[in-house]
């Protein structure tokens, strides 16, 4: 399977969010997984890409012009692809990978989360997205998709869409599914 991470490219986070992230990454090998990510040298993309790489797992890396440009790009990729920006990053991400997990990240993860539930909402894209809620950290953001749900401002049920997991065995057990 195909899996596209969206992540922090942070490094000063929760140490606890690395941990889980480099068993995650080693899991994919494991597994036969391929991790497609972002493409840059820090925080937890470099953490999965690593993680996976060492353990045998062939890595793809997405990697906008400025990341390139900027010496950023990380060294645990088997294959590149070079895009202009972040948009056409996302978009070949999202054409990539058969499924998503987010992991900790910021906005730049909200916006490729929401890029590619919005595209599934209205039958675009048909790839599941799961939320790995590492130590609580998605917390809040489960309770807006609740909400949104509550107030009629989301098509169908949000969980055809995303899955909000608690620990690394809940999130294989699921992507099993996806398999």
């Amino acid at each position: 399977m195909n899996i596209a991470f969206f992540c922090s490219a942070n490094a000063d986070i929760d140490p606890r969010f690395f941990t889980a992230t480099e068993a995650l990454g080693r899991w994919c090998a494991e597994h036969g997984h391929t991790v497609i990510f972002g493409g840059t040298n820090q925080g937890l993309m470099q953490c999965v890409a690593k993680a996976a790489h060492e353990a045998g797992a062939r890595v793809v890396g997405v990697v906008p012009k400025f990341v390139e440009e900027g010496g950023m790009e990380s060294a645990y990729m088997h294959q590149v692809y070079h895009t202009e920006n972040l948009t056409d990053r996302k978009e070949l991400l999202n054409s990539l990978c058969d499924v998503a997990i987010a992991l900790p990240g910021g906005v730049g993860t909200l916006d490729e989360v929401f890029t590619l539930v919005a595209a599934n909402t209205i039958g675009y894209q048909h790839k599941h997205v799961f939320i790995f809620n590492m130590e609580g950290f998605w917390n809040a953001l489960e309770l807006l998709l609740h909400n949104l749900q509550q107030q009629g401002m989301i098509r169908g049920d949000y969980r055809q869409y995303v899955s909000v997991v608690n620990s690394l065995d809940e999130l294989q057990r699921q992507l099993e599914d996806y398999a």
